[in-house]
């Protein structure tokens, strides 16, 4: 899918809480030490953060990148499965928090882990259509995990905001995206659980291996480029090894892929994985440079993009913190203090 008019990124920005749990601190409470553990470390929201505070962090430091005025943002769609409220919209919230006007398109989107990259499509219509100059889509979570289930030692916290307006002040222009999905049941959450539940035989096959080769092969053909034409690609990263297989599979090499992994850090911030490394990416890329991304949600489904970085990218990244400024302010935390500040101990 082209847009028929430009669209661009006119700035990005990323927050990662400074706090911090280590993948074997999990194991140890766990009786799990013996087993080969997915990540290092991963982040944690904070007693007082939640999906609406980090999206707030993330989308101010987009906007000082994109130098415009926030009156001028005139849609937000927020992409998360973990809004802090079951009937109350993040995105108004949030709106007002970094200065938006009050008419404004505002939209809660869920999907999961795809949930940032759809809310990018959505904005990308909007102002390829002339509805508005500039939007900003947010992929956020602070990501659950059932105690001792896989998903606590990968599950993290993280957002990433991208304000995309019409192509004349861009740091990196949109060439052309697509979507592809089906109907996997390989994770989901019913209405009252606490925790997602997961079908571990369809986590990679059928759903995230299938979904993101079927996008990304869609988008190399329909805008008539390979692998190697790329400087740069970033895949959802539930783990460090999914996002190097798909690569390897759709013929990437280490080198264009390693910048973008940021899951043996920080973990999967869920809806804000791939474009969280999309960021890290940004803020090392050079003028010309072509990037793809490609998202996946479960359920299942995958977007993937084509972007070409402007000259603009020299001077907008250093007006906000980088992703590895972010990422090296951190402090540890026991399972004790992670089981408080996530709401892990249940009082009567």
């Amino acid at each position: 899918m082209k847009p028929l008019n430009d669209v661009s990124i006119s700035g990005y920005g990323a927050y990662v809480p400074v706090y911090r749990i280590k993948a074997e601190e999990i194991a140890r409470v766990w009786g799990k030490l013996h087993r080969k553990l997915p990540i290092t470390e991963k982040s944690v929201p904070g007693p007082d953060e939640d999906s609406i505070t980090m999206s707030v962090e993330a989308a101010k430091y987009a906007i000082a990148r994109a130098k415009i005025n926030p009156q001028d943002i005139k849609a937000i769609y927020v992409g998360s499965e973990s809004h802090p409220y079951a009937v109350k919209p993040s995105a108004t919230v949030i709106a007002e928090a970094i200065g938006m006007p009050r008419d404004i398109i505002a939209i809660d989107m869920e999907f999961a882990c795809r949930a940032g990259t759809t809310a990018m499509q959505s904005i990308v219509a909007l102002v390829a259509s002339g509805m508005i100059k500039y939007g900003i889509a947010i992929g956020v979570d602070t990501a659950q995990g059932r105690p001792g289930d896989e998903l606590e030692f990968t599950a993290a916290a993280g957002a990433a905001a991208y304000i995309l307006g019409n192509g004349k002040d861009g740091i990196a222009i949109l060439e052309g995206s697509t979507s592809y999905v089906t109907d996997t049941p390989d994770f989901w959450r019913r209405e009252g659980e606490t925790y997602p539940r997961h079908f571990f035989r369809f986590t990679g096959e059928p759903a995230y291996f299938h979904h993101i080769i079927n996008a990304v092969n869609m988008l190399m053909e329909e805008l008539g480029l390979k692998p190697s034409d790329f400087k740069y690609a970033v895949f959802h990263q539930p783990n460090y090894k999914f996002p190097l297989s798909v690569g390897k599979k759709l013929g990437f090499s280490v080198d264009q892929l390693k910048p973008g992994i940021l899951s043996n850090i920080i973990g999967n911030t869920y809806a804000a994985s791939s474009i969280m490394g999309f960021a890290a990416v940004l803020d090392i890329a050079k003028p010309g440079d072509r990037i793809l991304v490609a998202s996946f949600g479960s359920g299942a489904g995958s977007d993937a993009f084509s972007f070409i970085v402007t000259d603009l990218i020299e001077e907008r990244r250093s007006l906000a913190p980088s992703l590895n400024e972010l990422i090296a302010r951190k402090r540890y935390v026991d399972y004790a203090f992670y089981a408080k500040y996530r709401g892990k101990i249940k009082v009567n």
